[in-house]
C-alpha cells in the first residue's frame, strides 16, 4: 500500500511505501489529468499554452492528496480542482525514475545474439491463421531483430502478404517488390553472384528503410546462403573492448550515396553507429557498397575513424557473430534493417538464386504487436 505526501511548498507530491518512491509536479498531474485527453484516442486536448506559467505557484499548488490501492486523489489550484488519477496509470508513467546508463545501452526488449544463438522461425500459415502465432513471430523480431518464416508458397509476391498481416510497404525506386538475383548490367551488385558483406540496406536514404523481407523463390545455385548479424550486438563489443573507436563511428557523420539507376541519385549523412537523444543505440548503418569518400571528419582524427571502421567491420566479418541459413523456395526472413546486418555467400555454377524483396515500415510492425500484446492481457486479466 503506498501513502502520500505533498511537499511543504504545494507543488509536488511524493508516493512512497518502504520500498518505492514516485514524485509528482503539480503542474505534471494538471497536464495530465483523465480529462485533459480525448478518452477515445489518447491524443492532447489542452495546448501549452494554457498550462500555468513556472511563477505562478497558486496554479499549481497541491491542497489535497489522499491514495487507494486504485485511486490517487488531489485538490489542486484556487479553485480546489479535484481529480483522480488511475494508480497503475500513474505508477507506469512516473517520471522521477531515470537510471544512469552509459552510451550505447540497449533496452531489456531487446536479445542480443551472436552465431551459438537459435534462428527464430515462424509458419507462414500459422501467422496467416492464427493471432497467437502472428504476435509470438512479431515479438520474436523485436527481441532478435529478425526471423525467418517456412511453409510459404513458391508464388511471386507472397512477400506482400506477410507485411499486410503487419503493416505496409514503402514504395522506392526499386518498386513495391524487386527482385534478387543475376543481371547482365545490373543497377545493383545485389543483383550479382557476388558475395555481399553483411550491411544494412539503402542507408543513403532518409529516412532508412526500417524493415525487409527477402523471401525465396528458386535457390537451386552452388552457394548463395544468406547470413545475419546483430549489429547492436557488434556495437557493443566495440564499446566494451574498443572505447575510443565507438566514440569516434557515433560521433563523426558519414555520406552515403547512390547513383546506379538512370534518374536516381540519393544522398544521406548518417554516423555508423547512431544513438538516441538518451544515449541509447537507435541504429547500425553499414553498407560499404554505398559509402562515399569520407569528409566531414578533422584531419587530426580521419586516422582514428578508418581503424574504428576497420575494426568494426572485423566484428561484422567475424565468424562468431553470424549465424547463416539456406532459404528454400516458400522460406523467407525479415530483418530489422536499423539492427541487423544482413549479407549472403558467392553464388555460381548451374542453378538460379531468386529471391523478392520489400520494405515494410517497422512502426507498423510495432503497432500490431502492441494491439495483440494488449489483446492478450485482456484476455488474461
Amino acid at each position: 500500500m503506498l501513502d502520500v505526501l505533498i511537499a511543504e511548498d504545494g507543488q509536488s507530491l511524493t508516493l512512497f511505501s518502504a520500498e518505492q518512491k514516485y514524485q509528482f509536479h503539480g503542474i505534471w498531474l494538471l497536464d495530465n489529468a483523465p480529462d485533459a485527453r480525448d478518452q477515445g484516442n489518447g491524443q492532447r486536448l489542452l495546448s501549452f499554452d494554457k498550462l500555468p506559467d513556472y511563477d505562478d505557484q497558486d496554479a499549481t499548488r497541491i491542497h489535497r492528496a489522499s491514495v487507494t490501492p486504485q485511486a490517487l486523489s488531489i485538490d489542486i489550484g484556487p479553485a480546489y480542482r479535484h481529480i483522480d488519477f488511475d494508480i497503475s496509470w500513474l505508477l507506469a508513467h512516473a517520471y522521477d525514475r531515470v537510471e544512469a546508463k552509459g552510451k550505447g545501452w540497449v533496452d531489456d526488449s531487446i536479445k542480443l545474439w551472436n552465431a551459438t544463438g537459435a534462428v527464430p522461425q515462424g509458419d507462414f500459415n500459422d501467422i496467416h491463421n492464427s493471432r497467437t502465432a502472428l504476435r509470438d513471430w512479431l515479438g520474436k523480431i523485436r527481441a532478435f531483430g529478425f526471423a525467418k518464416l517456412v511453409g510459404g508458397p513458391v508464388r511471386e509476391g507472397a512477400l506482400l502478404d506477410i507485411a499486410a498481416l503487419f503493416g505496409y510497404v514503402r514504395e522506392t525506386n526499386y518498386g513495391l517488390l524487386f527482385d534478387v538475383r543475376s543481371e547482365v548490367n545490373p543497377i545493383n551488385l545485389a543483383y550479382t553472384g557476388l558475395g555481399l558483406q553483411a550491411h544494412t540496406d539503402n542507408p543513403y536514404r532518409d529516412p532508412v528503410p526500417s524493415m525487409q523481407i527477402l523471401y525465396c523463390l528458386e535457390n537451386s545455385a552452388n552457394g548463395g546462403d544468406s547470413q545475419v548479424v546483430d549489429g547492436f550486438a557488434a556495437a557493443t563489443q566495440l564499446r566494451d573492448t574498443d572505447p575510443s573507436a565507438f566514440e569516434s563511428l557515433t560521433s563523426h557523420p558519414v555520406r552515403f550515396t547512390y547513383e546506379g539507376a538512370s534518374g536516381v541519385h540519393l544522398t544521406s549523412v548518417k554516423p555508423i553507429i547512431e544513438l538516441g537523444v538518451d544515449g541509447a543505440l537507435r541504429a547500425v548503418h553499414f553498407n560499404n557498397r554505398s559509402i562515399a569518400p569520407f569528409s566531414g571528419i578533422p584531419f587530426d582524427q580521419m586516422p582514428e575513424f578508418y581503424r574504428a571502421i576497420k575494426a568494426f567491420g572485423a566484428l561484422i566479418d567475424a565468424p562468431e557473430n553470424q549465424i547463416g541459413f539456406k532459404l528454400a523456395p516458400g522460406e523467407s526472413f525479415i530483418v530489422d534493417n536499423q539492427r541487423v546486418l544482413h549479407g549472403r555467400s558467392g553464388y555460381e555454377g548451374e542453378g538460379t538464386r531468386w529471391l523478392q524483396g520489400c520494405y515494410p515500415d517497422r512502426d507498423g510492425l510495432y503497432s500490431t504487436l502492441l494491439v495483440l500484446e494488449a489483446a492478450k492481457s485482456g484476455a488474461t486479466s
